[in-house]
């Protein structure tokens, strides 16, 4: 059974070999506005229980390679969700890991610096660091709505017993985090 790819084919911009695709937000960056009911982070939600499955991956399309980040990125997000008892304590957790240094492609900490282009130029290495921050906060407040979904306010067993998978057998963490 093949993985699930991105339907994102259209897009306006690429930095390095990544497209930039429109998503719905509440934060700021450099995401084209998007009004649309799914949109990529929640096709990469959608997916994530079939793909993080996979060692391998082939990627058909620039959008992949977002799909690809946002999914290793909500296995990241699940990581920190299992030590957090309630949402609000979890969408702060959410939130500082947004927030913290993270390594773009062309950076030595990079796991999957093979499938990434390193940007062309520091100003392209400024936007693509801006649109992963804009889609790692956005992301990480999705995941922690389905983590938290119940009533009971407990999070979800049936999410977090996917954090310790590891999707292409890579991880944006570093090793021992």
């Amino acid at each position: 059974m093949p993985a699930y790819h991105s339907n994102f084919t259209e897009y306006n911009q690429l930095v390095g070999n990544m497209a930039i695709l429109p998503f719905r937000t509440q934060f700021r960056g450099p995401a084209p506005s998007f009004s649309k009911d799914i949109d990529i982070i929640d096709e990469a939600l959608y997916f994530f229980k079939a793909n993080v499955f996979f060692r391998t991956y082939e990627i058909k399309s620039e959008a992949d390679r977002v799909l690809i980040y946002i999914t290793l990125y909500i296995t990241e997000c699940l990581k920190r969700l299992q030590k957090c008892s309630n949402k609000h304590q979890g969408m702060q957790e959410m939130y500082s890991l947004a927030i913290s240094k993270f390594d773009i492609p062309g950076e030595p900490g990079f796991p999957l610096n093979s499938v990434y282009a390193k940007p062309a130029s520091p100003a392209e290495a400024d936007l693509m660091r801006q649109y992963f921050q804009q889609l790692r906060q956005e992301t990480g407040a999705r995941v922690c709505e389905k983590v938290f979904s119940s009533e009971d306010g407990k999070p979800s067993k049936w999410w977090l017993c996917f954090a310790k998978k590891k999707f292409m057998d890579k991880s944006l963490s570093a090793p021992g985090q």
